[in-house]
């Protein structure tokens, strides 16, 4: 917690010095991001509408093609991973993946859904327990939640802080074919760590931004260390519809007595964002 004070006094440090210097720059109610924009035109984009009393909803499926490499390990015996993409999509059995912010006011609350499942199977000889095979299936699951202020409001630049929590599943299952012992070992891991983190947009025009996002925690509280960055190019394509390719790069490194998962997972992601908004105020 003593790491968290801290954390948040920079942060709002900060924010005071930016406030401070620019001063004389008057800061408008806009709270509106740069996906609401639906016309080039000043009078009708996005920098423009006012949700002093109104309230937005966000909801994102999306896409990321990530590898993975790392180490790894349980019951003592640890293993390096080097995945690409396409070796996890070769594998791929199940997975959601999905993000969602309300609005109301500079309030924000947010979250963030990965669940996937992989499996494989090998021919590999267990001549002491009379099997020929191993079928592995493997499962990670991560939800992120966070609660988060809208600090600086203009035309040019938006900022958000905010703070949660990211919760990790891992688990897998191996099955020995045939096993006449009815043989099967199972091995997962829980846990979450707090986060505090930030996001930025930068507008471009009235339909497109640049948007810049992070987090950080852990702190050896749970896993020694838990963050993420990710860089998005949003550009509206509708109304209520706005397409976001970009990076994202997360990185975990978790040990629990012999258990270890240290892994890097970058990739390319895309996203499709459907807008719900009410009451705004021009």
């Amino acid at each position: 917690m003593r790491y968290l004070r801290n954390t948040l006094l920079t942060m709002a440090e900060c924010v005071l010095c930016f406030l401070c210097a620019n001063a004389q720059t008057p800061v408008t109610l806009d709270t509106a991001s740069p996906q609401q924009s639906q016309s080039s035109d000043s009078s009708n984009s996005a920098s423009s509408v006012r949700y002093g009393n109104g309230w937005r909803l966000d909801l994102s499926p999306y896409l990321w093609f990530a590898g993975a490499h790392g180490t790894v390990g349980a019951f003592g015996r640890d293993a390096s991973v080097h995945a690409s993409a396409g070796d996890l999509l070769s594998h791929f059995n199940f997975g959601i993946m999905g993000a969602s912010q309300a609005q109301f006011g500079h309030f924000l609350l947010n979250g963030d859904l990965l669940w996937i499942r992989l499996s494989d199977s090998a021919a590999l000889p267990f001549p002491g327990l009379n099997a020929t095979s191993v079928d592995v299936r493997v499962g990670q699951f991560v939800w992120t939640s966070k609660i988060g202020y809208r600090l600086i409001d203009r035309t040019k630049v938006k900022a958000d802080a905010n703070i949660g929590a990211r919760y990790w599943h891992l688990g897998q299952n191996l099955r020995l074919n045939p096993s006449v012992l009815g043989l099967n070992f199972n091995h997962s891991e829980s846990w979450a760590d707090i986060v505090v983190g930030g996001r930025v947009e930068f507008p471009l025009g009235g339909k497109a931004s640049i948007v810049a996002l992070g987090d950080v925690g852990g702190w050896n509280a749970t896993a020694k260390l838990d963050y993420q960055v990710a860089g998005l190019l949003n550009f509206k394509v509708s109304e209520k519809w706005t397409i976001s390719p970009g990076y994202r790069y997360l990185f975990v490194d978790y040990r629990n007595g012999s258990s270890i998962y240290n892994v890097v997972t970058p990739g390319a992601v895309i996203g499709l964002t459907y807008t719900i908004e009410g009451n705004p105020r021009k």
